[in-house]
């Protein structure tokens, strides 16, 4: 399964700009780009992009030294395992907020 950097963008809430940019600056970060040079990212690359948009977004790192913590292994493997935490922290908040809401209703 393939994304467009249209879609990355719009679930990462980025601009198609900022990933390109990031593709220069991340070499993880490398989706594969046809003959006419469309942007196809798979889910690896999503996990990786979503992981530089906690880094820098999320944790406030600056480009530099989000570049430098994905270096390391290990440090790639917690800042992978924090991103995906928190992506599913915000799943169950919106589930909490939808139940609160309900039960204000009543």
């Amino acid at each position: 399964m393939y994304y467009s950097i249209k879609e990355v963008a719009s679930d990462l809430g980025v601009s198609e700009t900022t990933l390109r940019y990031w593709e220069t600056m991340f070499p993880q970060l490398s989706p594969h780009k046809g003959s006419n040079g469309v942007r196809r990212y798979n889910k690896e690359d999503l996990k990786i992009a979503r992981t530089i948009y906690h880094l820098v977004k999320e944790r406030g790192l600056t480009l530099a030294g989000a570049k430098q913590h994905l270096k390391g292994a290990g440090n790639k493997e917690n800042a992978d395992r924090s991103a995906e935490v928190i992506d599913r922290l915000k799943v169950v908040r919106e589930e909490l907020l939808g139940i609160k809401a309900q039960l204000d209703f009543l």
